[in-house]
């Protein structure tokens, strides 16, 4: 089964790199009419753009724009951006995710803590919002928002992560289910994936963290871009308020985070 989302308009959040680039450049090679990517440091998303523009050849379909997961109003500004340069904002994926707050719950600083919760759960409500109250909400849409199995057992000195993760879940289904019958909200949940942000899990061991995958091998951003892309087509549209397991076997077949 060939997926696509022809002539759609998305919205990816966190796209300088990893998991969020894999994203843009799947939705480009697989139809879609624009995609906006937004990221924190302008440098950072030149040298995404490049990388995009060379992957798919469709660079005139790409715009970046500099936003903060967490600011509402980088939000409402950039949802408009993708509606006034393609005409729609049909897909939403809440990407951009961070965790500085590595430790025990009982000693993690405070302020590391709110900083994770900020982007991680209300970030991802700031921008559902935005996309469903200037377009989804009237012309219908997809918004995907990537969480993590960290959100579906406790592992060690992430807690705080884990915690916004979970919270992601729920949000994930509380959406689906106030913005139904229009608009499908889903998740995926990735494990171990190589990455700059998970690179203190695998990096100087990734035999070792492969093997607590059943399938053996870590995750690449291209195993979350396809479930995304699938959960935002027309393939998955009898789908909502589910979150995806892309985890090399770690919640479904036995596989273990520490």
């Amino acid at each position: 089964m060939e997926v696509r989302i022809d002539d759609k308009v998305a919205v990816v959040t966190g796209a300088s790199r990893g998991i969020g680039e894999s994203i843009a450049t799947e939705f480009l090679n697989s139809g879609a009419r624009g995609v906006v990517i937004t990221g924190r440091r302008e440098e950072n998303l030149a040298e995404a753009r490049t990388s995009i523009s060379e992957a798919t050849g469709l660079g005139d379909r790409l715009v970046t724009m500099v936003a903060r997961a967490d600011d509402a109003e980088h939000a409402e500004s950039t949802v408009k951006g993708a509606i006034e340069t393609f005409g729609a904002c049909d897909i939403l994926v809440n990407n951009a995710g961070t965790n500085p707050a590595a430790g025990n719950l009982a000693d993690v600083e405070l302020g590391a803590l709110e900083k994770t919760w900020s982007v991680n759960q209300l970030g991802p409500i700031l921008w559902a919002r935005a996309a469903f109250n200037q377009w989804m909400h009237e012309h219908g849409g997809s918004i995907i928002n990537v969480a993590s199995v960290g959100g579906m057992r406790p592992t060690a000195v992430l807690g705080a992560y884990n915690i916004s993760k979970a919270a992601l879940i729920f949000t994930t289904q509380q959406l689906a289910f106030e913005m139904a019958p229009n608009v499908r909200v889903n998740a995926v949940a990735p494990a171990v994936v190589k990455t700059r942000l998970s690179a203190a899990l695998w990096a100087g061991g990734e035999e070792a963290a492969a093997a607590t995958h059943p399938l053996g091998r870590l995750g690449e951003p291209q195993d979350v871009a396809n479930a995304v892309l699938f959960l935002a087509s027309e393939a998955a549209s009898w789908i909502t308020g589910v979150t995806l397991p892309v985890d090399g076997g770690v919640i479904g077949a036995g596989g273990s985070l520490t």
